[in-house]
C-alpha cells in the first residue's frame, strides 16, 4: 500500500484535511501569546500589573495570554505590545 503523503510537504497535509487555517490560526496565537509572555517576564509586569496598563481586566489578559483562546482583536493586541514599549507588526505575504 503507497503512503499518498510521502514527498507531500506537511502545509498540503493539512489543506488535503481541511485543518489548514485553523491551524495557521492557532500557531500564530501561540507565538503571539508566547511573545508577549516573555515580555511580561523581562519586564518583571504580571497580569494584574499589564490588565492595569492597558487599562482593562485581568480575564483579558488571560485571553490574551492563552493560547488556545482565539477571539481577540487588533485593538487589544495592538494596546498589550504598546504598553510594554512594543510595536505590532502584521504582513501580508
Amino acid at each position: 500500500m503507497k503512503n499518498k503523503h510521502i514527498g507531500s510537504s506537511f502545509d498540503e497535509f493539512l489543506k488535503e484535511d481541511g485543518i489548514y487555517e485553523e491551524t495557521t490560526d492557532i500557531a500564530i496565537k501561540r507565538v503571539i501569546a508566547f511573545q508577549i509572555e516573555q515580555e511580561m517576564k523581562a519586564q518583571k509586569i504580571t497580569k494584574t500589573k499589564m490588565a492595569e496598563m492597558m487599562k482593562t481586566s485581568r480575564a483579558v489578559v488571560n485571553r490574551l495570554l492563552n493560547p488556545s483562546h482565539g477571539s481577540l482583536t487588533l485593538n487589544t493586541l495592538e494596546t498589550a505590545t504598546s504598553v510594554l514599549g512594543k510595536k505590532l507588526s502584521i504582513s501580508i505575504v
